[in-house]
């Protein structure tokens, strides 16, 4: 009879304790996936790629990437982070309202002779929160100082 008795204790706390454990490993639930906000602002530029061509080496080339909020509510530009310390962003710093226009000005040094392929990555509160825009082209070598 003693021995009855603590097998069923034995296999009571077994019973508890892994019911302890399986509610403390157990999968948290998951958080509701959040809304899209219908009347977020929206950034759509008219275009993401500038191909500069040949342009001659040491003079500065800027390109300016125009673009529109197509969202119902203000867009702002949060910062535009160049790819590299050759090229230099300038951009529009007050929100721009439903419908109108604001721009992202991209400037590359062409210290450097060949081919170049740069990047400005662009952060807003915009449905794509970040958009990357392309400069290209190809700097030509200076020529030597004829004597």
């Amino acid at each position: 009879m003693k021995k009855l008795i603590i097998t069923a204790l034995v296999a009571v706390a077994t019973f508890m304790s892994a019911n302890a454990i399986a509610q403390t490993t157990t999968t948290p639930a998951v958080a509701p996936a959040t809304q899209e906000n219908p009347n977020q602002a929206d950034i759509t530029f008219e275009k993401e790629t500038h191909d500069f061509g040949t342009i001659p080496q040491g003079v500065p080339a800027t390109y300016t990437y125009v673009f529109k909020n197509t969202g119902k509510e203000p867009l702002i530009i949060t910062n535009a982070a160049a790819g590299c310390g050759c090229t230099t962003p300038e951009w529009t710093k007050e929100p721009i309202k439903p419908g109108q226009k604001g721009y992202v000005k991209a400037t590359y040094n062409a210290a450097s002779p060949g081919t170049f392929n740069k990047t400005v990555t662009v952060m807003s509160n915009g449905k794509k929160s970040q958009v990357v825009l392309y400069l290209k082209g190809e700097v030509k070598p200076a020529e030597a100082p004829k004597q």
